[in-house]
């Protein structure tokens, strides 16, 4: 299959742009739905695309978005590290339901949902297939991805309506929120630190090598099928944070141990409660990072034929050039260079 007119969700988010990028690279016509004003903004003057402004919750968007379309690429979700059940299963369980039922109704013919590897929790064993275990872990985001795809899946009905889902990895490239820029600002106010020495795992997934995977699987007509996406790399997290601090003109991250890092999150945490501002750093975010074992994308290799074409060294040098151009590299003086 070759997709006409695709509506992708979260469009201006840091995998709402790969996506557009490959969609318009292949011919296709686009159309966003994104909630936050700025963004966008930004997509219909990069791209020159038809823009729906607007929450997923609320079905005159979502009606909106889906006119003429005929593949859905869903990246919208809560991705927060804690909250409430209930807000996160709103829109990661209820409105992807919806979203999806609505665009089956509508006459598209493919959707594919963007889960992630967390529905294995942060306690898997090497190289977790798509088979599992799914582990919730008392984790919203984690229960509720594991809760969105078991919603989703029922409505696969491949020669009407064929629904596909992915579990990206750590994605990661430039402006990668999670991985770049919110890295960065952590470092700046000193408050970076490796728990467990950085030894967990990172499922290196670069970003626009998953949107090759996804398209790779609408071609492919993939249909009731779920693929773990990542680049077949994993490095420890300690490796790719020294090395985000080192182009980027930083010290090097300190280590500490898993205990004392649980600690610091909950004095840091009490701090920015008491001024009445969001810490930034978390006890989940923690955890996430000492996750110990790489995920299998032998699935992907096997049935899509999928191979990463950006390599870890060529994903550095572009967050770098990235970096640079958005003037986030310190000189010797800690100083923002600006060109």
């Amino acid at each position: 299959m070759k997709p006409k007119k695709i509506l992708i969700t979260g469009a201006g988010g840091f995998i709402g742009r790969s996506l557009i990028r490959k969609a318009l690279s292949i011919g296709a016509k686009v159309v966003a739905l994104e909630i936050d004003p700025s963004r966008a903004e930004q997509i219909r003057s990069d791209f020159k695309i038809d823009v729906v402004l607007g929450s997923l919750l609320d079905h005159n968007n979502r009606s909106q978005a889906l006119n003429g379309v005929d593949t859905v690429i869903h990246t919208a979700a809560i991705m927060k590290e804690s909250g409430s059940i209930e807000e996160f299963r709103r829109t990661n369980v209820d409105a992807s339901y919806q979203l999806a039922d609505e665009a089956r109704k509508s006459k598209a013919k493919v959707f594919v949902h963007l889960s992630s590897v967390m529905v294995y929790g942060f306690h898997y064993p090497p190289y977790v297939t798509e088979t599992g275990p799914l582990r919730g872990e008392e984790n919203p985001y984690c229960q509720t991805k594991i809760e969105g795809e078991a919603a989703l899946m029922p409505l696969n009905s491949p020669k009407k309506f064929g629904v596909i889902i992915i579990r990206p990895g750590d994605v990661y490239g430039p402006g990668s929120e999670p991985w770049v820029t919110r890295p960065l600002e952590i470092m700046d106010k000193g408050l970076f630190a490796l728990p467990s020495g950085g030894k967990g795992i990172m499922n290196l997934t670069y970003v626009d090598n998953l949107a090759d995977a996804i398209f790779l699987a609408i071609e492919q007509n993939a249909f009731g099928e779920i693929f773990n996406i990542t680049d077949g790399k994993a490095i420890t997290w300690a490796e790719y944070f020294r090395t985000l601090a080192q182009i980027s003109g930083r010290p090097q991250p300190k280590s500490l141990p898993y205990i004392l890092s649980k600690g610091l999150v909950h004095v840091v945490g009490s701090f920015y409660k008491i001024i009445g501002s969001k810490s930034p750093v978390t006890a989940e975010g923690v955890d996430f990072i000492n996750r110990p074992h790489p995920v299998s994308i032998e699935k992907a290799r096997k049935v899509l034929g999928f191979t990463p074409k950006l390599s870890y060294e060529q994903g550095l040098e572009k967050i770098k050039e990235w970096l640079d151009a958005e003037g986030l590299i310190l000189d010797s003086k800690n100083s923002k260079i600006r060109n």
